[in-house]
């Protein structure tokens, strides 16, 4: 019995195995230079890329669960879906899948359509899985320590109507749940869904007014500017990225992304606490910049 994660070594990776370590279950990582990855202690890495399919086969000879997260790439969803065919080719009895908050809603932005597509082919096959559907991470927003700082300004578009943004260790944390309580189980268990959201509805004038507080400095809304955005983007990233992410802000900004309270609700009976607030992410994140 051992449980596969992969994006092992990225943002969320990082966190499923930091919550995973010490509970007592064989993790593996996949990742393409296991000599070079850096992991927690127990965990094995196993060399793999999800582009080259044969090699994902090979990685899951043994896996019992798989927490599959699938990188923002051209053929995102290709992936994914091949990863779950041959998963379910293998006997996995478990999956934790990462797909993402409003992906039914979004059917313009791609990586949010992509992710919805999968979870189709989820419930079509009925296969046994999570599904966690996180909403734009809080952690996104420590790239605003240079605007903040050196301009006084919010400078994410994040619009009037309100997104329920996710700290990253909630997102870990209950993604290690799921794949325990999967892992652990003597059958394969039916398919659950949770929408991974934080506890407020954060506009951009909001955010201003919640760095203002941790800052202790008058911070502005930068506004609501897509084209700017996208080409800032452009310098960073491949153009149908910068474009995706345009899209996926401009809904935000006509549609917003705000959990129920029902959303809040199911998440916080998982986790056996609250999700964790916007606002206590930026007063540690502006005294560690205090720091130097």
């Amino acid at each position: 019995m051992s449980i596969l994660v992969t994006g092992s070594t990225g943002t969320i990776g990082t966190q499923v195995l930091t919550h995973l370590q010490g509970r007592g279950a064989d993790i593996r990582a996949l990742t393409r230079s296991p000599g070079k990855a850096s992991l927690p202690s127990g965990v094995t890495p196993v060399r793999g890329d999800l582009a080259d399919i044969d090699s994902v086969r090979a990685a899951l000879d043994g896996v019992s669960t798989l927490f599959l997260l699938v990188p923002n790439v051209a053929d995102e969803l290709t992936q994914a879906m091949l990863t779950l065919t041959v998963a379910r080719e293998a006997g996995v009895k478990g999956i934790v899948y990462l797909s993402v908050f409003k992906g039914e809603a979004y059917a313009d932005v791609p990586h949010f359509a992509g992710k919805h597509t999968v979870e189709r082919m989820i419930e079509a096959l009925d296969l046994p899985a999570t599904i966690l559907r996180p909403a734009y991470f809080i952690q996104n927003d420590l790239r605003q320590k240079d605007p903040l700082l050196k301009f006084g300004a919010y400078a994410a578009p994040i619009g009037a109507k309100g997104v329920s943004m996710v700290d990253i260790r909630d997102i870990g944390e209950a993604a290690a749940i799921e794949l325990l309580r999967r892992d652990q189980g003597p059958a394969p268990i039916g398919r659950e869904i949770y929408e991974l959201v934080g506890p407020d509805s954060l506009t951009g004038e909001g955010l201003a007014a919640i760095w203002s507080d941790a800052l202790g400095r008058a911070i502005s809304y930068g506004g609501d500017d897509l084209t700017v955005m996208e080409q800032r983007m452009k310098a960073m990233l491949p153009a149908w990225h910068a474009l995706d992410l345009r899209l996926m802000f401009g809904r935000y900004q006509t549609d917003g992304a705000t959990a129920t309270a029902a959303d809040i609700a199911h998440l916080t009976k998982l986790l056996g606490r609250a999700p964790r607030s916007y606002r206590a992410f930026a007063k540690d994140a502006a005294a560690q910049w205090a720091k130097g």
